[in-house]
């Protein structure tokens, strides 16, 4: 008998799909709502909080805001700004002594380069009267494509004080996630100033980019802290499903392309592969792909609901995410702010209150009355 290749490949993923647990997502079972905080942003792609109680927040068209008492200041002396497509002003972190040094980080797609086009890129600086000063490019990945898409990035320090970032595969599935000796589909792990680590995991090999901690990746938009294990997790963009969450380790393969849940958007097969010998399994993966950006891993007890819980943005069904989790598995899911909008980034500020960035609407914050359902 022969079948269709397509209902193959469907059999395939249902078969798959059945080793992870039925997370049907639900509506939330406590009662959420929010209230804005900053309005009038188009695509705020990132924010971080300053000691004083003030924002700082990304506009993906390349402006950076420094929200304080009720006004929204531009913030000069960014670097160009690469502005195509899924390209911008990107994330943005404080170093975590940041009141003793001053350090921000921030993400970008830069043109700097000898060809056309953008890549992603880190930079620091410090803020001095809304005035970035100091200002140090401290990884640029190359080369330069004219292609719109998969920048990532996303930024996040670990426990020991290395700095993670994300750079997306640039559209280029075939050539750059797999080999470490190009940029692109990669999670970078540096020290603070933007030297390579000497125990990087590929430094003592030929032609690899030193900076490389973890490769396979298709476009990474969430890289947080656990802050209970110490690991660095990750979510990732899939095609037409097989979004993922990761937790990732040293020198690890995710396995783009060669291996995924997902399929071109035409439908055709990727690959018939889900898991291979030497290659990461997600801890979980998303089917259909929700468009994960953004994620948080909640400490705050002023939401006992979402406590020790991940909360992760849906660009593409507009909510916020719960998942709720028992160890490294996400056993349940739960939709807040059912329909808000484009859901890009969400963090927990030093108040204990999270706040979401939601595309054409602004920075809101979550409210909770924690009453069930």
């Amino acid at each position: 008998m022969k079948y269709n290749h397509l209902f193959i490949n469907i059999l395939l993923l249902t078969f798959t799909a059945c080793a992870q647990k039925d997370t049907t997502i639900e509506p939330s079972s406590y009662t959420y709502s929010f209230e804005t905080v900053v309005d009038d942003l188009q695509i705020p792609w990132g924010m971080a909080f300053l000691p004083d109680g003030s924002m700082l927040i990304t506009e993906k068209s390349g402006e950076l805001i420094h929200f304080k008492d009720g006004e929204k200041q531009l913030v000069q002396g960014l670097p160009a700004i690469y502005n195509r497509g899924q390209g911008g002003l990107l994330d943005v972190v404080l170093h975590p002594n940041y009141e003793q040094n001053g350090w921000i980080y921030f993400s970008y797609a830069s043109a700097e380069g000898d060809s056309n086009g953008g890549n992603t890129a880190l930079a620091r600086a410090k803020l001095q009267d809304d005035q970035l000063t100091s200002l140090e490019v401290l990884y640029k990945a190359s080369p330069n494509t004219n292609k719109g898409q998969h920048f990532g990035s996303r930024i996040a320090f670990d426990k020991q004080g290395y700095l993670y970032f994300s750079a997306g595969e640039r559209g280029e599935r075939d050539i750059n996630p797999q080999d470490i000796t190009r940029d692109n589909g990669k999670i970078y792990r540096l020290n603070d100033d933007g030297s390579i680590p000497a125990d990087n995991p590929f430094v003592n090999e030929p032609n690899a980019k030193k900076a490389i901690f973890s490769y396979g990746h298709r476009n990474p938009q969430g890289l947080i802290l656990n802050p209970n294990t110490g690991e660095i997790w990750e979510h990732e963009h899939g095609p037409m499903g097989g979004d993922e969450i990761n937790i990732i380790k040293k020198g690890a393969n995710y396995g783009w392309p060669v291996v995924t849940y997902g399929q071109n958007y035409s439908g055709t097969s990727i690959t018939s592969e889900t898991n291979r010998s030497g290659i990461e399994n997600p801890i979980y993966y998303w089917i259909p792909s929700i468009a994960p950006s953004g994620m948080l891993y909640v400490t705050s007890d002023k939401y006992p609901h979402l406590k020790n819980n991940l909360l992760i943005g849906s660009l593409k069904f507009q909510y916020l995410e719960l998942d709720i989790l028992e160890g490294e598995k996400v056993v349940k899911r739960e939709r807040l702010l059912d329909g808000i909008g484009r859901v890009r980034d969400v963090r927990q500020g030093p108040d204990g209150f999270i706040y979401v960035a939601v595309e054409g609407l602004g920075i809101v914050k979550l409210i909770a009355t924690e009453t069930k359902i």
